[in-house]
């Protein structure tokens, strides 16, 4: 049988008569260390069965976003530490100067997670997207504020969806993209005057360009195959709640180029035991923060919060690749089932409706 858990009444004359031939056999009647034993059998095959499960996922192998940055939020730690688009993480610096490599976006921002909570500095080994001009880069994650584990918690850091191309998809027919002049497969090269690195930052600028609720006209540099051109586009209005923002009607970047992380058997079954040591704790460490007032009383779900928040960049990046890519097409049709299949597969991603719409997706 699977140990799925579930609840074993004890046979103890406590609880209920027991037949005499069983007494001896009664828990209340057995020494110490078996009675210690039968009541760490439940947790221990619950962590078990976790290492066995995080070992299946290593050996079977998830393809997950590389650990790219798209740009980061201005004003944020990773942009105070020069951090920039197209950064390529490849490793954590321990503190005998070994390196811990980052597998994915979900690995950084997993790393990223357990050094705030720690209220600690971390430092990363930054290369480009080629691997060329190796730098070590400190974040001074000691002062953020991680009372609460969520999408917020990643935005303070800087660190938000993996690289993509400012590259534009499927426009909508008679949207403001369309009206303005703009093409699929246009490349954007700056707005108003600010370069364009990646589709994160073109997207922020897109929600951004609305003043006391109207929409304000932007000046994109736009390069098309070998022409470069100016175009003004005049974003439409979303209003959700209280909050206004622009949108164009089109999709906004390519999918992030993604890695499959994979492990032998032998590795796989290390770096599961780790992962559940490193889960255990991190539930441990959450419970004291909680009831010494460090940490708010809605992390209460532990790690499974955190492992949420870390894993919105992979979960959005299953999204990407089933948007149309350049030169692909779809109908009006497809792309609704496409994106609505990928909320589905990203139920705790709360904002994401309202960011897709934002940015005319």
């Amino acid at each position: 049988m699977l140990p799925l858990g579930g609840y074993v009444k004890m046979l103890d004359e406590r609880e209920g008569s027991v037949p005499a031939a069983e007494r001896a056999r009664a828990y209340n009647n057995r020494p110490l260390w078996q009675r210690s034993s039968i009541v760490a059998a439940g947790p221990a095959a619950n962590l078990l069965l976790a290492v066995l499960l995080y070992a299946a996922a290593n050996w079977v192998g998830l393809e997950e976003p590389k650990a790219v940055l798209g740009a980061p939020t201005v004003g944020s730690i990773a942009d105070r530490a020069g951090l920039a688009a197209g950064d390529w993480v490849r490793g954590v610096v321990q503190d005998d100067g070994g390196i811990e490599p980052v597998q994915s976006m979900t690995d950084l921002r997993w790393q990223l997670t357990d050094a705030a909570l720690r209220g600690e500095r971390i430092a990363l080994r930054i290369t480009d997207a080629q691997g060329h001009g190796e730098r070590t880069v400190r974040l001074a994650l000691e002062g953020v504020d991680a009372r609460e584990v969520d999408a917020e918690l990643m935005r303070r850091i800087g660190i938000g969806a993996p690289f993509s191309e400012p590259v534009l998809g499927k426009l909508v027919e008679g949207g403001p993209a369309a009206r303005a002049g703009l093409r699929e497969g246009d490349r954007v090269l700056g707005v108003d005057g600010a370069r364009i690195d990646d589709a994160g930052r073109l997207r922020e600028t897109i929600r951004a360009a609305v003043r006391d609720g109207v929409p304000v006209p932007m000046a994109w540099e736009v390069q098309r195959g070998s022409e470069r051109l100016s175009l003004t586009v005049m974003p439409g209005l979303l209003t959700d709640g209280a909050r206004s923002v622009g949108r164009i009607e089109a999709y906004v970047g390519q999918a992030p180029e993604t890695i499959t992380v994979r492990y032998g058997v032998v590795d796989g079954l290390v770096r599961g035991a780790q992962r559940t040591w490193e889960v255990a704790a991190l539930s441990l460490r959450m419970l004291g923060k909680m009831l010494i007032g460090e940490a708010s009383l809605k992390n209460l779900s532990g790690p499974l919060t955190i492992a949420d928040y870390a894993g919105q960049s992979a979960q959005l990046g299953w999204l990407l690749p089933r948007l149309p890519r350049t030169g692909e097409r779809q109908s009006r049709r497809a792309q609704s089932a496409a994106v609505a299949d990928a909320r589905r597969r990203t139920p705790h991603v709360s904002s994401f409706r309202r960011s897709d719409r934002a940015a005319g997706l």
